[in-house]
């Protein structure tokens, strides 16, 4: 069965926003990567590093919110109304596959479904209807993940 999670995007204030969440919802965040601990940290700018790649907090019975910064010297954008995802994580590869494809028919592919650095098997779609989807399944676990949040960072 799938799950439907709410994906924010911010201007650079995620840490911000989520100690906020936090305090709010209470709980602790179930993963913290900043861009500096990516594969991708040569390319982000020194003064953006610290910016959170992915963050999540959960709320609730099952639920998740998730965010990260979107970084303009990574390409990305937001518009505020319009900086979210609907996020559906699946029991299955083929779960995942056939949700993606039937989301994409007369849309946008904006990140093909394949295997990512953090183990998941991911990709971000642009519907028809104009709705951003990320669509996601936790691969069987052949070695051990990397750590998403690494001990010495706090938000």
């Amino acid at each position: 069965m799938v799950t439907l999670h709410p994906y924010l995007n911010f201007n650079g204030n995620t840490e911000e926003a989520f100690t906020f969440y936090k305090s709010i919802f209470g709980g602790e965040f179930s993963a913290l990567q900043r861009f500096k601990d990516t594969p991708e940290a040569a390319r982000v700018p020194t003064h953006e590093k610290e910016k959170i790649m992915h963050i999540a907090l959960p709320i609730g019975q099952g639920g998740m919110l998730m965010a990260t910064d979107a970084l303009e010297s990574m390409g990305h954008s937001v518009t505020m109304g319009n900086n979210f995802h609907l996020s559906l994580s699946t029991q299955s590869e083929e779960e995942a596959s056939a949700l993606f494809q039937a989301l994409s028919e007369g849309g946008k592919v904006l990140v093909p479904l394949e295997k990512m650095f953090w183990g998941d098997l991911f990709g971000m779609v642009k519907d028809r209807f104009q709705i951003k989807w990320m669509v996601s399944y936790t691969l069987p676990q052949t070695q051990p993940r990397p750590e998403m949040a690494a001990e010495s960072t706090t938000v």
